[in-house]
């Protein structure tokens, strides 16, 4: 079992930046991925980006490549999303989530993990 945890969410205005964490709890290891989905109200979770636990393999999607950097602690078991240069189309809950044993071809996929976290609010005002 692991649980994730969130925080750092917020409201920003269009250009500014935040950072989110994600803290995991339970057992975690080399098998395993972490990563970002975003949910806007009416819309299908987007896979943001993605780490594989010993950092060597990085995943973005297009929409915000330059624009935020994934990041982990392994010693710490934490996750986190730096995000620079929001944009409105930002705006949603970003969700923390792992897997264990993960694809190339499923990790931009939700159903390749089975570990989600409850979401922080990001909103991005123009």
């Amino acid at each position: 079992q692991v649980q994730l945890e969130e925080s750092g969410g917020g409201s920003v205005q269009v250009g500014g930046s935040l950072r989110l964490s994600c803290a995991a709890s339970g057992h975690t290891g080399n098998r395993y991925a972490l990563g970002w989905f975003r949910q806007a109200p009416g819309k299908e979770r987007e896979f943001v980006a993605a780490i594989r636990w010993n950092g060597a393999t990085i995943y973005y999607a297009d929409s915000v490549k330059g624009r935020f950097t994934i990041s982990s602690n392994t010693a710490k078991n934490t996750v986190h999303l730096q995000m620079n240069s929001l944009k409105p189309e930002d705006t949603a809950v970003y969700l923390c989530v792992a897997g264990l044993n993960i694809i190339t071809s499923m990790i931009r996929n939700p159903r390749g993990y089975s570990y989600w976290g409850q979401g922080t609010q990001v909103t991005v005002s123009s």
